[in-house]
């Protein structure tokens, strides 16, 4: 014959079953503040290893998004993105003024003057001609710097770090040069996430939508 549990009894129990009923509830807001937050995956794209996080300026970036630039049959660069917080929407990235970086490594010998050709290709693709007009200084400014860059080989590596509408760019691990000019900004990084990019797959890449690796 079972004896009824006693007031003492009773409340035990119900202090031991909201115990339980808290643990839970916390382990299942963990979970799901898991499954949202973008998963940020280190990459290996075309044999380069894309680490997850970079430093600028002090500040930890992560992995947006990577993927590989071809032309033809052939292996150019692989671009990686890399953010405060990641992003899919170009529009947000485009017109953020947190740091920012892409970098390119190259996969074939090239000089600054043809990259600093393709990179004119791409502005003039995603700018129209009163916007190009408007930004004149600033792209003279960054052909003079970037052709001082000289040869590069498969390997070698290309930063361009946007910041506060400042674009800085590195090659091989020298400064090349700045330009302060949020237009000019926005419009370099058109090339990759304009609505005319260089290449799509590249663009969606780079926005972590199908980011290829193998």
């Amino acid at each position: 014959m079972s004896h009824p549990d006693t007031p003492l009894e009773t409340a035990r129990q119900i202090r031991t079953h909201m115990r339980l009923a808290r643990s839970f509830a916390a382990l299942a807001l963990a979970a799901a503040a898991l499954c949202a937050a973008p998963p940020a995956l280190a990459l290996t794209v075309a044999n380069v290893d894309v680490p997850e996080q970079q430093s600028v300026a002090g500040q930890s970036l992560t992995l947006n998004g990577a993927g590989l630039r071809q032309r033809f049959v052939f292996h150019v660069y692989v671009a990686a993105l890399y953010r405060t917080r990641p992003s899919r929407d170009a529009a947000t990235i485009l017109s953020s003024p947190e740091p920012q970086l892409l970098r390119l490594t190259l996969l074939r010998d090239i000089n600054s003057k043809a990259l600093t050709d393709a990179l004119n290709d791409g502005l003039k693709a995603n700018c129209t001609e009163a916007e190009l007009k408007e930004m004149a200084d600033s792209i003279a400014h960054f052909e003079a710097f970037m052709q001082t860059g000289g040869e590069g080989v498969s390997g070698d590596q290309v930063d361009v770090i946007f910041n506060q509408g400042t674009v800085s760019v590195s090659f091989k691990g020298k400064a090349l040069g700045e330009v302060k000019d949020p237009r000019f900004a926005t419009a370099l990084l058109k090339v990759w996430l304009g609505t005319h990019p260089a290449q799509e797959s590249l663009k969606s890449a780079l926005l972590g939508q199908e980011s290829k690796s193998n």
